[in-house]
């Protein structure tokens, strides 16, 4: 679908929460991912295996630029002509409250982006914890956009729990996902979700994808 990667976009900022309110799914198991440090047993299909199939080695040629944001609280690199934006993502109360969102699309649909949000309702209904919110965070992810889990690694960034992850579509389209819980003063945190979504398997770049993950840096964890 040609569209896929910004679609998926939308799906995720706009229903992953309200997905989440409303139902209390199975947690997935913890697979392993190359290139991270991480501790849990195989979801499923080997890592390695997945990677051997969706890596493409050369890096696009897409020109890559700086970007600090310390009034969000992080530094990244992403591909030229980014733009801000907000979308809407659901809370507990059936209301909705924005998401603030970068993000940077190619030409031949491959998308990067990054939200964050502060006090985020998948947040407060799992009482701040982070590896509950993490983990309902990416379910909520998956189901919702209904890509299938390949593999996850539970990662930290800084001091900050993360989960990375590896999805693909009924119609071929291959998410890499991480989600950071970096907390923020008191019991409160913020949730980022850095994303790079491929039309195709063959799409993706693999030193693009890891440029993407590496660069992110939060730069005022305690903003």
């Amino acid at each position: 679908m040609k569209n896929w990667p910004y679609i998926l976009i939308v799906l995720i900022v706009i229903g992953g929460a309200g997905y989440l309110v409303y139902s209390d799914r199975q947690r997935l198991g913890i697979g392993l991912m190359p290139g991270a440090s991480s501790a849990g047993e195989s979801a499923g299909e080997s890592a390695s295996g997945v990677s051997k199939a969706l890596n493409t080695l050369k890096p696009s040629k897409a020109k890559w630029q700086s970007i600090s944001r310390p009034a969000d609280g992080f530094a990244v690199e992403l591909p030229a002509g980014t733009r801000d934006s907000e979308a809407p993502a659901f809370n507990e109360t059936g209301g909705t409250e924005p998401v603030k969102m970068l993000e940077s699309t190619s030409g031949d649909d491959t998308v990067y982006a990054i939200t964050w949000q502060d006090n985020p309702p998948i947040a407060r209904i799992n009482n701040n914890v982070p590896d509950r919110t993490l983990d309902q965070a990416q379910d909520g992810m998956l189901n919702r956009t209904q890509t299938t889990l390949m593999s996850q690694t539970r990662i930290v960034a800084g001091v900050s729990p993360g989960r990375e992850i590896l999805a693909r579509n009924a119609s071929g389209g291959v998410l890499n996902a991480r989600l950071i819980y970096t907390q923020l003063s008191g019991t409160k945190g913020r949730l980022y979700i850095l994303m790079a979504l491929f039309p195709t398997a063959g799409a993706r770049r693999e030193q693009d994808v890891t440029r993407f993950f590496n660069s992110f840096v939060i730069s005022a964890p305690g903003a």
